[in-house]
């Protein structure tokens, strides 16, 4: 690398967004300031990616309170993602107010789980251990609701969650049924998927944060350990119920592994500890050896840094799902910004 240009565009491909937004705003590469503005909200828009910052992702002015250096895009009004990027982007997030046209993630987790196996792959390449384990904790802790998508048709959406789940001979979010084997997080999780389709926007927003992620463990509940099943399993048919069977068993599976409990060992939890790359791939043979004794394909090579792990997201899903270009054409994007 003989230039500046030369080094922006080497860190684009590594998606260090991060890292061109600054060096651009400082004069490096020799762009205009339009130029830096339209590369600093790419980078902003990249570096959100990377970090699964979804409920941003609609943001037409990608580069507002970014935590990346956006100094210049803040001077330059009107430059924006471009559509292709930011209507992809967009399946992947979370309404942020229950009746929201476009329902995203809450539509179907597909997209989702395809930009997680991406930012997983990302991440592993660049030698981030500590948030190659956190991906694996999202796909663990939503992998019923991907499960659950095949039948509902949608990924525990709040706004169909009454037709889903409710009517004669359902004990979801019932209190008063002390059969049913629900926790109490569960439980209010289960009520408030019913109704919070009816509340305020902050409302909603504290649901999706706090309860969505117990919404998919009480289908889980459901699909695996239930001692008395009540109508939410038993209005499917033997085909349907088998299915969200097998996924959910999968993804307990994941979620109590040797690669999930690395999570515990990190600087966030009380180990202060980053596993290494072997520890890694140590934690998930053992991971990947408990999957396959459930699901037998999981132990074939799948090309995946994590090998199996994307045979088991297409299992879970009950479709293929090829890791998404989202960022490889977010730094495709910014390469081609970056040329003065």
């Amino acid at each position: 690398m003989e230039t500046a240009h030369d080094v922006l565009i080497a860190l684009a491909r590594r998606y260090s967004f991060a890292d061109v937004a600054a060096l651009a705003g400082q004069g490096a590469g020799g762009l205009d300031t339009e130029q830096v503005a339209h590369v600093q909200q790419l980078c902003a828009f990249g570096q959100r990616l990377m970090d699964l910052d979804a409920e941003d992702f609609g943001e037409l002015n990608a580069a507002f309170e970014a935590n990346t250096e956006h100094a210049v895009a803040d001077r330059v009004h009107g430059d924006r993602i471009p559509e292709h990027l930011r209507e992809r982007a967009l399946a992947c997030r979370m309404p942020q107010a229950p009746r929201e046209v476009h329902r995203g993630a809450l539509g179907s987790m597909r997209p989702a789980y395809r930009l997680l196996l991406e930012v997983l792959d990302a991440r592993f390449r660049r030698g981030e251990t500590n948030a190659v384990v956190a991906v694996v904790h999202i796909v663990s802790e939503y992998g019923p609701l991907l499960v659950w998508e095949r039948v509902f048709g949608h990924a525990a959406d709040p706004v169909r969650m009454p037709a889903a789940v409710g009517g004669d001979g359902s004990a979801w979010g019932d209190f008063e049924d002390r059969e049913c084997p629900h926790t109490k997080p569960e439980k209010s999780a289960a009520r408030r998927s019913l109704t919070v389709a009816h509340e305020n926007n902050a409302g909603w927003r504290a649901y999706l944060d706090r309860q969505h992620s117990n919404t998919a463990q009480a289908l889980s509940v459901c699909a695996t350990t239930c001692h008395r099943r009540c109508s939410v399993y038993t209005r499917l048919d033997a085909h349907r119920a088998e299915q969200v069977s097998h996924g959910c068993r999968l993804a307990d599976t994941l979620t109590d592994s040797a690669v999930v409990r690395l999570r515990h060992s990190a600087p966030v939890g009380h180990g202060f500890g980053v596993p290494s790359r072997r520890e890694l791939l140590e934690a998930w043979s053992r991971t990947r050896a408990s999957l396959a004794k459930q699901e037998p394909a999981i132990a074939t090579d799948d090309g995946f840094p994590l090998p199996g792990f994307t045979t088991l997201v297409a299992t879970l899903a009950g479709h293929p799902m090829p890791q998404d270009t989202l960022l490889a054409d977010t730094a495709i994007a910014l390469t081609k910004a970056l040329t003065p």
